[in-house]
Formats: structure tokens, C-alpha cells, sequence
């Protein structure tokens, strides 16, 4: 129940917030492809918490292998779907021309970003089983489905774009990454919302990092392997 609330006001959030922009904006604002995304949201969730509680986890493990590899999976269908598409919806091996020589050095600080908060926030010592799950889960679940699908979605939701650092931003690639933020800080337990502004922080930000070396190259490449790298990173050093 406190996972369908949170989701709730997540996707309260995102619709009237979504909505005010948008009416700013009426001839590049589709108010269908909003409500993609939030379905979009919403299926992702369920998927990732399996069916808050309702389906029996037969993976097992400290982690989420179940939840992420179903989430995965639909987005993997989704995205071959006609109406996203692989290439488009950014998993492809294919970089775009001559955007390694401006996407390389921004992978670097992204890294270095990691490593000096892994050298400021030392964990606890890790299993295995941490490390395999962080080398691939996060980056190969959460990389197609912000950076791929639902940015995606957003961005035909908002159309009209602004050109800065060599990529076309729009008000949908900077919802995707506040969402990717909520997901991470934002929650509904013990009969209230919480928010975790340092949380929020350390994943949106980079977030926008993750989202110019997506739309820079076309390729979600670079961001799981990044994003992978900065779960993974902490728990090795």
C-alpha cells in the first residue's frame, strides 16, 4: 500500500506539474504522450516492487534480481514497438559521428564525480553479490527505461527544444531526470511523504550528466556502462 501511494504522488507530480508547463506551450504540448509516460511510470513500478508484494519472488537473493529483470524485459518490448523503436529509443551499439571527442571528457568527470563520493561516503564492506548486482542491474534497468523509453515519451509530450552544449534540451528530458530523482528520494511510509533533498541530489544531477552523453552520442552505451561504474565503484574501493 505505501508503494501505491508513493507512486501516487509521484504521478501527481508529474501530470499537473507536466500539465501547467505544457499550457505554457499549448502547439508543442501533447497532453497523450504525458500520459504515456506516466503510464509508463506506473508499469515500471509495479514490475520493479512485483506487483507491490503480490508476486512471489522465485529469484531470491539480497537484491532485486526479480523486479529489475522484469522491468527490463518490458522495456526491452516496448521499446521495439513500433511506436518507440530501438534506435530511438537509444539502444543501439551506433555512436553518433564525432561525438566520442565531445562525449569522452564528460565520461571522465562523470566517473570522477563517483569516485569522490565513494571516497567521501565509504560503505560497508560488500558480497558478491553486491558487486555483480551493481555492475549490471542498475545501469541496464534504470539506463534504458529514463534514458531510453521515458525520455522518449517526454520529449514527444514537449516538443519545443532549446539548443545548448551541442544537444536539443526540452522540459521533458529535464522531467526525466527529476523523475529518475523521485524514484530514488521521494516515498510514502508510516502515513506520510518523505523526501531526501541529498538523495535527490546525487541522482538527478548526474542524471543530466547521463542525458546530454545519451542525446550527444544517440546511444545509451556510455550511460549504463557509467552508471554501472558509479554504483559499482564504492563497493571495490
Amino acid at each position: 500500500m505505501n508503494g501505491l501511494i508513493g507512486l501516487g504522488g509521484v504521478l501527481a507530480l508529474l501530470l499537473v506539474v507536466g500539465t501547467l508547463i505544457g499550457l505554457t506551450d499549448r502547439t508543442r504540448f501533447s497532453w497523450r504522450w504525458l500520459l504515456i509516460a506516466a503510464l509508463l511510470v506506473a508499469v515500471n513500478d509495479a514490475l520493479l516492487t512485483g506487483f507491490y508484494g503480490l508476486l512471489p519472488d522465485v529469484i531470491g537473493g539480497a537484491w532485486n534480481w526479480q523486479g529489475k529483470l522484469l522491468a527490463v524485459s518490458a522495456t526491452l518490448v516496448i521499446a521495439a514497438s513500433s511506436a518507440f523503436g530501438w534506435r530511438r529509443s537509444g539502444l543501439t551499439f551506433v555512436q553518433t559521428r564525432g561525438s566520442l571527442q565531445a562525449a569522452l571528457p564528460v565520461a571522465v568527470l562523470y566517473c570522477a564525480f563517483f569516485v569522490v563520493i565513494a571516497l567521501a561516503f565509504p560503505g560497508e564492506p560488500a558480497t558478491g553479490e553486491d558487486i555483480a548486482f551493481q555492475l549490471t542491474m542498475p545501469g541496464l534497468e534504470e539506463e534504458p527505461f529514463y534514458r531510453g523509453i521515458l525520455l522518449l515519451a517526454l520529449c514527444q509530450a514537449f516538443t519545443g527544444t532549446k539548443r545548448f552544449l551541442g544537444v536539443d534540451w526540452s522540459w521533458g528530458v529535464v522531467l526525466s531526470c527529476v523523475l529518475f530523482g523521485l524514484a530514488h528520494a521521494f516515498g510514502f511510509s508510516q502515513g506520510q511523504f518523505s523526501f531526501d533533498p541529498m538523495t535527490m541530489a546525487l541522482t538527478a544531477l548526474p542524471s543530466f550528466i547521463a542525458v546530454w552523453l545519451r542525446l550527444r552520442t544517440g546511444s545509451l552505451l556510455l550511460p549504463i556502462l557509467l552508471h554501472n561504474f558509479g554504483n559499482a565503484f564504492s563497493l571495490v574501493v
